[in-house]
Parts: C-alpha cells; sequence; structure tokens
C-alpha cells in the first residue's frame, strides 16, 4: 500500500498501522525527531514538538 505523506492534515490523529513512520523516529510531516507523548485509555499518542502532528503508536 502507498501512502500520501505530501498531504499530511495536522487536525488529524493518525494511526501507525495507518501510516507507518516515513523515516523512523521522525515526523512524517516536518522531519523533527522531538515528540510530546502521552498514554491515555490505553493508547500512546505522540505529537510532533514542532508542526503539531498526532500519530496513536
Amino acid at each position: 500500500m502507498e501512502y500520501d505523506y505530501d498531504n499530511i492534515g495536522l487536525d488529524k490523529i493518525y494511526t501507525y498501522n495507518d501510516l507507518p513512520d516515513k523515516q523512523a523516529g521522525r515526523c512524517d510531516n516536518c522531519g523533527n525527531s522531538h515528540f510530546k507523548s502521552k498514554v491515555g485509555d490505553g493508547e500512546f499518542l505522540r505529537e510532533c514538538s514542532n508542526c503539531g502532528m498526532k500519530k496513536s503508536i
């Protein structure tokens, strides 16, 4: 399956299964490697500290 990394919306929470990392440990939108993370409701949410892209891991 091919992923459209050029049309990433910052208002959506992506799942890792639907949109795996283009480059491991880096934001798919801006390439930053620093994230804020939180765990809740059995879910690990990772948010890029630069652009705000969110991904459920």
